[in-house]
């Protein structure tokens, strides 16, 4: 029907308010980047009001690796805490709950200058990680479950979209200028409180999944007037038909515990390709980029290395998108693929930028063009894809269960780039990035075999593939094949 793929006000609405948990995600990703220097100063200038000596250097280093990854920690207890509260609560409470976490990380980080405590800053990191590891699960599945099949994907990448968007915010203030200075730095970490007061006040106004309504709740009459406001008609049958075939199905599954998922038959290969998406996104060597590439611009003798980041940042936002308005076209596949492949090409220039550094002129600007180009790759697949494609491969059942382990698999993955590249590219030098080239070409071979297109299908539909090996649904003639992934059971 016409009506399904038409963009409403109050769909929009719905959308952007759970967007800015994204926007949260991005900004406390990016933040801790450009103020390195001046954080770590405090810490040293704590460390001798507390010990009379300055701070060992060895000491630093693992603070502040700490400082970074701690945020992971929090993100795989959250992301592996979202089936408590979706369920529970329904998907917008969830949100909504969550902001309590926002405000006491906020309190946490910033007075921790006042209090001259490190530890209270690290403290902070970890519960904006909780918040953020939830929202990761909150944000995708709400989106996911309000939005109408055709548009489905470009509103998926409406997350990654506010991550990037909260990353250039985190490396614009994180300005010397502005708030990345040595008396305002405790704001830079704790403004996050303004999003979470805005969200608060609009997600009242915000619907319920209808999804979450008809199938958990058994409350048809109240999805269909969700449904009604958030297509702008009247007819919402095919939504509803799709809807009740899901809980048909998901009466038949029972409900689907997390052990279930790697028991069963039945979802142990999407969950394995859900793992593995995730798994693209972060070992990409992505995240390397957004926590350290001050540093990097800096070896690489950039001048202005934090105007370098907040370009790669412009880079970012741009092809995040770029990728908005593709992903219905192209597919989730091709893209996914394409971006990996350019990832890996990137890197080798990047390595080869580094490594000429000192004996090539010009070397410099051609790690700005790689960092650049690697930062544009992601954005085009293994930024935005993983996020939705997850909640597209399970139908109703074990949805928050499959969330909950790809959000851990991505946070583990996260915390340990943050935690540990400092150390592998002290290790390394100049070659630290062909680790993340042999990744890349791990990732590409994995999706070009076995992951499907989702692109226009039903959430049933998909899961159906995986119940009976049929892959014909992924044969449409307008569709661009590339490979055994469509044409054998994944």
């Amino acid at each position: 029907m016409e009506s399904e793929g038409k963009m409403t006000v109050r769909l929009m609405l719905a959308v952007s308010v759970a967007v800015i948990g994204s926007l949260q995600f991005g900004y406390n990703t990016g933040v801790i980047n450009a103020p390195q220097e001046i954080i770590e100063s405090f810490y040293n200038e704590t460390w001798i009001q507390r010990y009379n000596e300055e701070i060992p250097r060895a000491t630093l280093t693992s603070l502040w690796s700490i400082s970074v990854a701690i945020f992971s920690v929090g993100g795989m207890i959250g992301s592996f805490s979202v089936g408590l509260f979706v369920n529970r609560f329904g998907r917008r409470n969830s949100m909504l709950f969550a902001n309590v976490l926002a405000f006491i990380a906020a309190i946490f980080m910033g007075f921790s200058k006042m209090a001259s405590s490190f530890e209270m800053l690290i403290i902070g990191r970890l519960i904006v990680g909780l918040y953020c590891g939830l929202t990761t699960g909150f944000v995708p599945m709400y989106v996911g479950e309000v939005a109408p099949t055709s548009l489905r994907g470009a509103l998926g990448t409406l997350h990654q979209l506010g991550v990037v968007v909260g990353i250039l915010i985190a490396q614009i203030f994180g300005l010397n200028q502005i708030l990345g200075n040595e008396s305002l730095w405790p704001f830079l970490l704790s403004c996050i409180f303004i999003p979470a007061v805005i969200q608060c006040i609009a997600l009242p106004f915000c619907p319920e999944s209808p999804r979450f309504l008809l199938i958990n709740r058994n409350e048809e009459d109240k999805a269909k007037s969700v449904l009604k406001k958030l297509r702008g008609t009247t007819d919402v049958s095919s939504d509803l038909q799709e809807m009740k075939e899901e809980s048909r199905q998901m009466m038949r599954e029972k409900k689907v515990t997390i052990l279930e998922l790697f028991r069963s038959p039945l979802y142990r290969q999407p969950i394995l390709i859900a793992i593995i998406l995730q798994l693209s996104q972060q070992l990409s060597g992505i995240n390397a980029v957004f926590y350290y590439s001050t540093g990097i611009f800096q070896k690489a003798q950039v001048e202005q290395p934090v105007y370098a980041t907040i370009g790669a940042g412009i880079v970012n936002t741009a092809f995040t998108v770029v990728s908005l308005f593709v992903v219905e076209r192209a597919g989730r596949r091709t893209l996914h693929l394409i971006g990996l492949a350019g990832m890996a090409g990137c890197a080798v220039l990047m390595t080869i930028a580094l490594v000429l550094l000192d004996t090539v002129h010009g070397m410099s600007y051609l790690s700005i063009v790689a960092i650049f180009g690697f930062v544009a790759f992601f954005e085009i697949g293994p930024g935005p894809i993983p996020w939705f494609i997850v909640a597209e491969l399970f139908s109703q059942g074990p949805r928050p269960a499959a969330i909950a382990v790809a959000g851990l698999s991505n946070w583990t993955s996260n915390f340990i780039v943050g935690m540990g590249f400092q150390y592998v590219e002290e290790l390394c030098g100049a070659y630290v990035f062909i680790i993340f080239i042999i990744l890349l070409i791990i990732f590409f071979v994995f999706t070009y075999f076995k992951v499907p297109e989702t692109r226009g299908r039903t959430f049933d539909e998909i899961a159906s593939e995986f119940r009976h090996g049929d892959n014909q649904a992924d044969k449409q003639p307008e569709e661009l094949h590339l490979g055994p992934a469509e044409d054998s059971t994944v």
